[in-house]
């Protein structure tokens, strides 16, 4: 793995682009446990890929990346969820879905380049 810090890896930096454009779009929402939750949710994906990269063995970075992925489809439903309440239009819906699927797309490679590279097996 090329990787020598997370701030590198594009995977992190979409995933804390999702986190700023979800705070952005929920920050005047006055629903605060749906808000709390789709923001927490956000923020788990690049702090998940961030402690994956800290170096502790390649079983470990693939466990956070997993975790990761499994946020970011939080997140989308959030959104999803979030546009059937009214909480958000269609076009705010299809911006956030976009940004959820690269981010989710990007992560998901990571975690199959490092099965594939045969060091480790899921």
């Amino acid at each position: 793995m090329l990787i020598s810090k997370f701030e590198d890896c594009i995977a992190w930096q979409k995933a804390q682009d999702l986190a700023v454009k979800i705070y952005k779009s929920f920050e005047s929402h006055h629903d605060n446990g749906f808000k709390s939750q789709i923001t927490r949710s956000a923020v788990s994906i690049s702090n998940n890929i961030a402690e994956g990269l800290s170096g502790r063995s390649l079983k470990d970075l693939n466990k956070f990346l997993i975790i990761a992925i499994g946020s970011c489809n939080e997140v989308k439903s959030m959104v999803y969820l979030s546009e059937r309440l009214s909480y958000i239009d269609q076009n705010k819906m299809s911006e956030l879905i976009n940004l959820c699927n690269e981010t989710g797309k990007i992560t998901r490679g990571l975690q199959k380049s490092i099965v594939n590279q045969g060091q480790y097996e899921i």
